[in-house]
């Protein structure tokens, strides 16, 4: 019996590059899992849609699917939008069985290449000082992801052993230019960003540059594709794959006496 497909679900862009990252983390993933059939979808803005990649595996046999939402602040939650697509997927293929696993979420293994975007960042810039980190995410969907996103920049703050801050786009939590402005209120004057974005996608540009123009000395890139988001969307994947295993195993219900008579 084949493994259910993976669908790596996030939301598209007019920007090709954004796109690029779903693309070449199924690459990364199909050469990881060769016999796993991986495949990126888009909630808006470019293709392939849910619909089309969906009807393309049915086409090929295929009848258990795992979505997996590549959001990185959420926990528990994922975009309304991914609900609307999958209850018409429902739907249109009310004999296909799936699954939806959690988002990616903030995971502590993502600071490692946050640093090294960073230092990547701090390079270009020739900084050679830093006494200032601002952590800027997306805003998170549920209050679980902002939690995690709270605590996963007092690690990174800890670690550095500087004054970290943590900025979200949608006012959960201070945004980037008060994020600054309250480092330069402590007397740091030497800041850098780290973009806890997958993708340079339209939210994580206007942060970046909203940064520059406040006084960062450097902004990292977005994670991108990075072994420890492969093993995240497996890892996620894998215990979302269980609940159709589960169901498939479930006892047949109990046909009482008084029937079968």
């Amino acid at each position: 019996m084949a493994a259910p497909a993976l669908i790596m679900l996030t939301n598209g862009s007019s920007d090709p590059s954004v796109a690029e990252v779903s693309h070449h983390l199924r690459y990364g993933l199909q050469t990881i899992r060769p016999s796993l059939e991986v495949s990126a979808a888009f909630v808006d803005h470019c293709p392939p849609s849910v619909p089309q990649v969906v009807s393309n595996l049915v086409e090929r046999g295929f009848t258990e699917i795992v979505f997996v939402p590549l959001q990185l602040a959420s926990v528990t939650d994922h975009d309304p939008r991914m609900d609307a697509v999958i209850n018409s997927v429902r739907t249109t293929y009310p004999s296909l069985r799936f699954t939806m696993a959690r988002p990616l979420g903030p995971e502590a293994c993502l600071l490692r290449p946050l640093d090294e975007r960073l230092r990547l960042a701090l390079g270009t810039a020739h900084a050679t000082e830093l006494d200032g980190l601002v952590l800027s995410a997306e805003g998170p969907s549920d209050i679980r992801g902002l939690g995690m996103l709270a605590r996963r920049t007092r690690q990174w703050g800890a670690h550095h052993r500087l004054p970290c801050i943590l900025a979200t786009s949608d006012g959960a939590s201070p945004n980037i230019i008060a994020a600054i402005e309250s480092l330069n209120s402590q007397g740091r004057r030497h800041i850098a960003v780290g973009s806890f974005y997958l993708a340079p996608d339209r939210d994580f540009d206007a942060q970046a540059r909203l940064a520059l123009r406040h006084g960062a000395i450097a902004v990292s890139a977005p994670i991108g594709v990075d072994d420890s988001v492969l093993d995240l969307i497996l890892a996620r994947y894998a215990f979302a794959a269980m609940d159709l295993l589960e169901d498939e195993m479930a006892p047949e219900p109990a046909i009482s006496a008084s029937a079968i008579g």
